[in-house]
């Protein structure tokens, strides 16, 4: 069986449907319409995909202190890898049809776990549709998995981190997958506060995508992540965004660039604002 630990394309996802330990997990998922992922998911999906909700399945309940989407805990996200079906030696396969922005979570979090081998569709499920594939109303109903990894603490990066080196002026690389207009100051739809980090740098996520979703090459890519690169390269390095979940975008895309793995600030800027006496900056 080919490993699959970046992209999969329509055509390689389709030859290997009936591969056994080949799992694909559905991610469609609205921020503003948490329902209609699942709603979606009964009206058609590939055929064997299992569902994952972004908000109880790829993150624990939100705390008063935390931001949207905090991590699940480790042995209730294993409890439901297992539930789709997913063992140490699957290949997963994700998609959503957001050009990734939500099941890149789930590609970030096996890679949490150690499991390397899960891939984010190419173009997602309109790239599936637009290619005559197949889909289903039968719910996927896979034998259990057997799935055992532990968490790299290492590749988290929390408020308390980011804290200290904003107050002590330290220079660190910080990556902000948000839009434009959101980083700058100049809207926020989503959280009562606009700006950014101060230190964080702006690459939105879907700058790495073409116009129909499917993503760019890895050339393009690179440069992209040209300007951050090099100091990349240097040493410790994080990804942020909204809530934690476009920045896996970032970070799955910062891997076909050839980066090492950044780390993830997972509260990110819905985090970052829930204390008013946390600085914040405007502008690009």
């Amino acid at each position: 069986m080919s490993r699959y630990q970046s992209l999969i394309s329509v055509a390689d996802l389709a030859a290997n449907l009936s591969d056994a330990k080949f799992r694909v997990i559905d991610c469609r998922f609205s921020l503003m319409q948490p329902d209609q992922g699942q709603k979606d998911y009964a009206v058609g999906h590939i055929p064997g995909a299992s569902y994952a909700s972004l908000d109880t399945d790829l993150a624990a309940p939100v705390s008063e202190d935390s931001g949207r989407h905090p991590l699940p805990a480790v042995d209730s996200f294993i409890e439901t890898l297992e539930r789709w079906g997913i063992s140490n030696d699957s290949q997963v396969a994700v998609y959503d049809d957001a050009g990734g922005g939500v099941a890149a979570r789930l590609w970030w979090l096996l890679r949490w776990l150690g499991h390397r081998n899960v891939a984010l569709l190419d173009g997602g499920f309109a790239a599936w549709i637009g290619a005559d594939q197949s889909v289903t109303q039968d719910r996927s109903q896979p034998d259990p998995g057997s799935f055992t990894g532990v968490a790299a603490d290492e590749s988290v990066w929390t408020v308390t981190d980011i804290e200290s080196w904003v107050g002590a002026g330290k220079d660190f690389i910080l990556v902000d997958a948000r839009d434009d207009a959101r980083f700058r100051g100049e809207k926020e739809p989503i959280d009562p506060v606009a700006g950014h980090i101060p230190g964080a740098v702006n690459l939105p996520f879907n700058r790495a995508l073409n116009s129909d979703g499917t993503w760019l090459s890895a050339d393009q890519i690179k440069g992209n992540w040209a300007n951050i690169a090099a100091g990349a390269q240097e040493g410790a390095w994080g990804v942020m965004c909204g809530s934690g979940v476009t920045a896996c975008h970032l970070a799955l895309s910062a891997s076909i660039a050839g980066l090492p793995d950044p780390c993830l600030y997972v509260g990110s800027w819905s985090e970052w604002v829930r204390d008013p006496a946390r600085p914040l900056a405007s502008g690009p």
